[in-house]
């Protein structure tokens, strides 16, 4: 992969024309990694915008976006989150993580989950996991094909970033 702007770094990409709410990612991404009651990776919902008589709603499937420059990464006291240089995955280590939940203070988009362990979890873009050979399950299971795992350029995940901080803000979320 090349250094500097022209870059790639992958993630899940969201386009809410398509999506029907079906919440068909996450119960795929629970059932495939068998997360604790109340740890969610993928969340679906709708932003609402504008006034009457001009509301619109939209779908939104959130998950890690790996961001650009990890905020959570750079709050962790331990280290325990860190962003591969190769493909922009930002990973947490279990062994470091103390719970102490800078990271969910830190994080835009409320991504980091704590589950019974009191350990931060979040996406992980399913690395490393087997039975990949449709991509991860939350994209494979899309019905409308409204995730996709891309191999983006930085500018383009930051502006996508941007477009979900915009549609998070326009709703009060």
């Amino acid at each position: 992969m090349s250094k500097g702007p022209m870059r790639t770094e992958w993630m899940i990409w969201f386009d809410h024309e398509k999506c029907t709410q079906c919440h068909g990612c996450e119960v795929a991404c629970r059932t495939w990694r068998g997360l604790d009651h109340g740890v969610w990776f993928r969340r679906v919902g709708n932003v609402w915008r504008g006034g009457y008589p001009q509301v619109k709603s939209h779908s939104v499937s959130l998950g890690c976006l790996h961001c650009v420059a990890p905020g959570c990464a750079a709050v962790c006291p331990e280290e325990a989150i860190s962003k591969r240089e190769s493909d922009g995955r930002v990973t947490v280590d279990r062994e470091l993580c103390t719970g102490c939940g800078a990271c969910l203070d830190a994080c835009p988009y409320g991504v980091p989950q704590f589950g019974p362990a009191g350990i931060m979890e979040k996406c992980d873009l399913c690395q490393d996991q087997p039975g990949q050979e449709f991509g991860p399950p939350c994209v494979a299971t899309c019905p409308g094909d409204a995730l996709s795992l891309r191999a983006v350029k930085i500018r383009e995940k930051a502006a996508h970033q941007k477009s979900m901080l915009a549609w998070m803000a326009s709703a009060g979320g």
